[in-house]
C-alpha cells in the first residue's frame, strides 16, 4: 500500500503532466492558426499569400481527418507496449519531446521557404505536421489511459482523475492568459497586435518547454502498477480494433456528440483572439 504522502505527490506529478499536455493542446488547437493566417506568408503578392494559407489549412484539415483512422493503430500499439518504465510513460515522454520540437518548427517559415520555395515548404510542412500530430496523439492516448495503471483502488483513481482534470483546465487557461503578452514581448514588430514570427516562435518554444517539463515530472513522480486483471489475455489485431469500434453503437453516438461539440467549441475559441486583434484592435486585452 502506498503512503498518503506518496499518493499525494503522485497525483501532483500526474496533474503536472496533464497541465503541460493541455498547454500544448491550446497552442495547437487555438493559436497555431492565428500564426498561420497573420505571419506565415508575407510576400508582396497578397493573392498568393491567401492562396498559400488556403493550401496549408487544407493540409491541416486532411491530416486531422486522417488521424481519425490512425488513432486506433496508435492505441493498439500502446496497449502492446511493455517496458521497464511501464506501458504509458514512455509514450508520454517521447510524444511530448517530439511533438514540442515539431510544433516549434511549424511556428516558423522554415528559413524563408514560404517565399523562396513554397512547394518545398508545403511538402515539409505536411511531413512535420504529420509527425507532430502522430506523436501528440500517442501522448494524448497514453496520458489519459494510464489512470487505471496508477492505482488499483477505484477511489484513488477518482481522486487522481480529478487532480488531472484540474491540471489540464489550468494549463489551457494559463496559455490563453500569456499568449499575447509573450508573443508581443518577443516580437520585433507588433504587426497591428498580431505579433511577428519571432514572437510566435518564442511562444511555441516556451509552451513546448512547459509541456515537456510536465511530461518529465509525470514520468519521475508516478509509478505504473501491474495487475493480473489488466493483462491482455489475447492479442488484438488492427482489424479487430476497427470491428469493435464500428459495432459499438454507444461509442459511436458518444463520438458523434463529441465531434459536434468539438466543432462548436473550437470555432468559438479560435474566433476569440481574431476579435481582439482585428475588431477591438487591442490584443493585449485578450489576457484579461
Amino acid at each position: 500500500m502506498a503512503s498518503p504522502k506518496s499518493k499525494f505527490w503522485s497525483r501532483i506529478a500526474y496533474a503536472c503532466g496533464t497541465f503541460g499536455h493541455d498547454v500544448f493542446y491550446a497552442m495547437l488547437a487555438m493559436y497555431f492558426m492565428i500564426f498561420v493566417t497573420s505571419n506565415l506568408f508575407h510576400s508582396d503578392n497578397h493573392e498568393h499569400d491567401a492562396y498559400m494559407i488556403g493550401i496549408v489549412t487544407t493540409i491541416i484539415l486532411v491530416l486531422r481527418i486522417a488521424e481519425l483512422f490512425i488513432d486506433p493503430f496508435i492505441g493498439n500499439t500502446i496497449d502492446k507496449t511493455k517496458t521497464r518504465w511501464g506501458k504509458f510513460k514512455p509514450w508520454v515522454l517521447v510524444g511530448a519531446f517530439v511533438a514540442a520540437i515539431s510544433l516549434a518548427i511549424l511556428f516558423t517559415d522554415m528559413g524563408g521557404l514560404t517565399v523562396s520555395n513554397p512547394m518545398l515548404y508545403l511538402v515539409l510542412f505536411a511531413l512535420i505536421y504529420l509527425i507532430m500530430d502522430v506523436f501528440y496523439s500517442a501522448k494524448d492516448v497514453a496520458i489519459w489511459s494510464m489512470i487505471p495503471a496508477l492505482s488499483f483502488d477505484s477511489h484513488e483513481r477518482e481522486i487522481t482523475a480529478t487532480y488531472a482534470r484540474i491540471g489540464s483546465v489550468f494549463g489551457a487557461q494559463m496559455i490563453t492568459a500569456i499568449v499575447m503578452p509573450v508573443v508581443l514581448y518577443f516580437s520585433l514588430n507588433e504587426n497591428g497586435g498580431a505579433g511577428d514570427g519571432t514572437g510566435w516562435f518564442a511562444f511555441a518554444v516556451i509552451g513546448g518547454g512547459i509541456a515537456t517539463l510536465g511530461a518529465v515530472i509525470l514520468g519521475l513522480g508516478t509509478k505504473e502498477e501491474t495487475s493480473a486483471l489488466r493483462e491482455n489475455k489475447t492479442e488484438t489485431s488492427f482489424k479487430d480494433v476497427f470491428s469493435v469500434l464500428l459495432k459499438n453503437d454507444q461509442l459511436l453516438w458518444v463520438a458523434i456528440a463529441y465531434l459536434i461539440y468539438g466543432l462548436g467549441v473550437n470555432i468559438i475559441n479560435n474566433f476569440n483572439l481574431y476579435y481582439f486583434i482585428y475588431v477591438l484592435g487591442d490584443a493585449k486585452q485578450f489576457s484579461f
